[in-house]
């Protein structure tokens, strides 16, 4: 069986991760999670092309970078609830729709995605929507 990083190669992976943050830029319901990160996004799409290098079965690039991999101190100063979780997961899967990911890498992904998006929820319900633009962490 392949890994998704062998059924992709490093450029589909780049081109994910692009998407993915493509994606939350563009998607009104993703606006939540938008607010959470800078304007410019160019640093952490490389992060995460780095990051999903390593989980999908290629090279630790992350690791070799930025050393131990762990999802959920970054995301602790941020309020992630059921509706970010959710709106992070509907990224991903649509970022796979725009890369044209086959049917293969789909379902090898859904669940695993599912679980990093859950590991990095760190609040049982979403906070209220908050539009003030000079907020990072809503908590």
């Amino acid at each position: 069986m392949k890994t998704p990083y062998q059924l992709l190669g490093e450029e589909g992976i780049k081109e994910l991760a692009n998407a993915f943050y493509d994606v939350m830029d563009e998607l009104p319901e993703a606006q939540t999670i938008r607010n959470m990160h800078g304007e410019n996004l160019d640093e952490i799409k490389q992060k995460l092309t780095d990051y999903l290098t390593g989980w999908m079965g290629g090279p630790p690039v992350y690791h070799s970078k930025h050393g131990t991999v762990c999802l959920t101190d970054p995301h602790a100063g941020y309020a992630i609830g059921p509706k970010e979780r959710d709106q992070w997961v509907a990224c991903f899967e649509k970022a796979l729709e725009r890369v044209n990911a086959s049917d293969e890498v789909k379902a090898m992904l859904k669940e695993p995605v599912l679980r990093i998006a859950s590991a990095v929820q760190n609040r049982e319900t979403s906070p209220s929507d908050n539009t003030d633009p000079n907020i990072i962490a809503i908590g």
